[in-house]
C-alpha cells in the first residue's frame, strides 16, 4: 500500500473517531464552567493523547502495545463520573483519580483475565446502562441551550438541537459506508454552520487562538486524591477493559491474528499507561473505540501502518491550539443533539450487554433491578444518604459507585457463592 493511501485511510480513522474524542472535552468542559482557554487547551490536549494512546497500542513489545489495528480514545463512560467528580471535589481531584485507576490497570493487566468472572455481562451490562442512564439528562440540559444560561429552553435551542437529532438519525437511516460512520461528525458540522447564519456562532474567539502551543503537565493545578473518586474512575476503567476487550477479539477475528493471554495483558498495560499520561497532562482516561472496528471492516485495510499514520495525524493536531478553537464554537444546543444520540446509545449499548444475560434466573432479574434502581435512585436524590457516615457517604455519593458495587456485591451473591441444597434432597440422601 502506497504512502499516500495509507495517510488517506489514516486520516479516514481520525475522522470517524473525532466527534466521540472532542465530544468528551467540550461535554465535560462545559459542565465544570471551563473558559474558552481552557476549554481550548483540553480539546487540543485530548487529541494529543489520543494519539500517543494509539500508538502506544500499536507499537507491540514486550510491556505494552497488543500490535492490532486499534484506535484509542477518552471513554464516554467516564463523562458521568468525571463532571460529578469536578463539581464535587474539584477538577484536580479528577486527575488524581485518573492517574491512580491507570496505575492499578498497569498492575492488574497480567492477571486481569482472572478477574473476568466478578465482571460478566449482568455486571457490566448494569454498569453501562446506569451511565448512560446517568449522562441522558446531561446532553437534554444542553439541548436547552446549557444549565444556567439566559436563553435556557429558547425555541432557536430547541429547533436547533432537535435539528441536528434528527440530522444524525436521517443519515444513519439513509447513508451508507463512511459517511454513515461520521454521522455524528457531520451532524455537529451542519449545526454549527446553521447556528452560524442564525448569528450565534462567534468566530472571534478562533482569530485569538495561537497556531502552536507546547505540552503543560498538570495543567489545572497538581492532583489530589479522593478515595471516592478514585474508586469511580477503577470502575469506570474496568468497565472499559471489558468493552475493549470485545474490540481485540473482533479485530483479532477480522485480521486473522491470534491473541494470546498475553497479548491482553500487553493491551490493558497500554490503556492503563494511556490513562496515567492523560492524568499527567489533564486530558482524560484512553479505550479502545468499537467505531473505528467497523471501518476496519469496510476498507479492508488491516495493516497497522494506516493505524500509526492516524496516531501520528492525531498528535500532530494536538499541537495547534487552532484546531482545537475551531471545535469549541459548536453551539451548546447543537452539542446537545449530538449528545443525546451518544449518550443514548452507551445506554443502548449497556442493554445490549445485558441481553446475553439469562434472565430466566431469578438472581439475574434482582441484580439488574437493584444496581440500576439504587443508581439512577442516588443520581436523583443525592442526598438520601447524607446523614450517613463519611466512611459510608464516600461509597454512595456518586450513582455509578453505589450501583456498580450493588452489581458486584449481588452477582457473588446469586451467581458464584454455592447455593443451599434443598432440605428434602439432603433427607433423602441420608436415607
Amino acid at each position: 500500500m502506497n504512502n499516500l493511501k495509507t495517510w488517506s485511510i489514516g486520516f479516514q480513522h481520525v475522522l470517524a473517531m473525532y466527534a466521540g474524542a472532542v465530544l468528551v472535552p467540550l461535554i465535560v468542559g462545559g459542565a465544570l464552567n471551563l473558559t474558552f482557554e481552557q476549554l481550548t487547551y483540553l480539546v487540543s490536549i485530548d487529541l494529543l493523547t489520543c494519539g500517543i494512546a494509539t500508538l502506544l497500542q500499536v507499537w507491540k513489545n514486550k510491556f505494552f502495545g497488543i500490535g492490532l489495528p486499534v484506535m484509542l480514545g477518552c471513554t464516554f463512560t467516564a463523562v458521568g463520573p468525571m463532571i460529578a467528580i469536578g463539581a464535587n471535589h474539584g477538577v484536580t481531584a479528577i486527575y488524581g483519580a485518573i492517574i491512580v485507576s491507570g496505575l492499578i490497570i498497569v498492575l492488574i493487566s497480567s492477571f486481569f483475565s482472572k478477574l473476568v468472572k466478578y465482571f460478566p455481562p449482568v455486571v457490566t451490562g448494569s454498569v453501562v446502562t446506569i451511565i448512560g442512564l446517568t449522562l441522558i439528562p446531561v446532553a437534554i440540559k444542553d439541548m436547552a441551550g446549557g444549565e444556567g444560561s439566559a436563553d435556557f429552553g429558547d425555541p432557536k435551542n430547541l429547533l436547533l438541537s432537535f435539528g441536528v437529532l434528527v440530522f444524525i438519525l436521517l443519515l444513519n437511516k439513509y447513508a451508507k459506508g463512511f459517511i454513515k460512520t461520521i454521522s455524528i461528525l457531520i451532524g455537529l458540522i451542519v449545526g454549527t454552520i446553521v447556528a452560524a447564519f442564525m448569528g450565534l456562532v462567534d468566530f472571534g474567539k478562533v482569530a485569538d487562538a495561537s497556531w502552536v502551543h507546547g505540552l503543560k503537565p498538570f495543567y489545572f493545578g497538581m492532583p489530589t486524591f479522593n478515595f471516592s473518586a478514585i474508586l469511580t474512575m477503577t470502575l469506570v476503567a474496568i468497565v472499559s477493559l471489558i468493552e475493549s476487550t470485545g474490540v481485540y477479539l473482533a479485530l483479532s477475528d477480522i485480521t486473522k491474528t491470534k491473541v494470546s493471554e498475553k497479548d491482553l495483558a500487553r493491551g490493558y498495560r497500554s490503556e492503563g499507561i494511556a490513562s496515567v499520561l492523560g492524568g499527567v497532562l489533564n486530558s482524560f482516561p484512553y479505550t479502545a473505540y468499537s467505531q473505528n472496528v467497523g471501518l476496519v471492516q469496510l476498507t479492508g485495510v488491516k495493516t497497522k501502518n494506516a493505524i500509526f499514520s492516524a496516531g501520528v495525524i492525531l498528535v500532530i493536531l494536538g499541537f495547534l491550539p487552532k484546531v482545537a478553537a475551531v471545535t469549541t464554537l459548536i453551539p451548546t444546543a447543537v452539542l446537545g443533539g449530538a449528545s443525546l444520540a451518544m449518550f443514548g446509545m452507551v445506554c443502548a449499548y449497556g442493554i445490549k450487554m445485558l441481553g446475553q444475560v439469562d434472565f430466566n434466573q431469578q438472581g439475574n432479574l434482582l441484580v439488574v433491578a437493584c444496581s440500576v434502581g439504587l443508581g439512577l435512585g442516588v443520581t436523583v436524590v443525592p442526598d438520601i444518604f447524607k446523614e450517613m457516615p463519611e466512611t459510608i457517604r464516600i461509597l454512595t455519593e456518586s450513582g455509578i459507585v453505589a450501583g456498580s458495587l450493588t452489581a458486584i456485591i449481588l452477582n457473588i451473591l446469586f451467581n458464584l457463592l454455592p447455593n443451599r441444597k434443598p432440605a428434602v434432597k439432603a433427607e433423602q440422601k441420608a436415607a
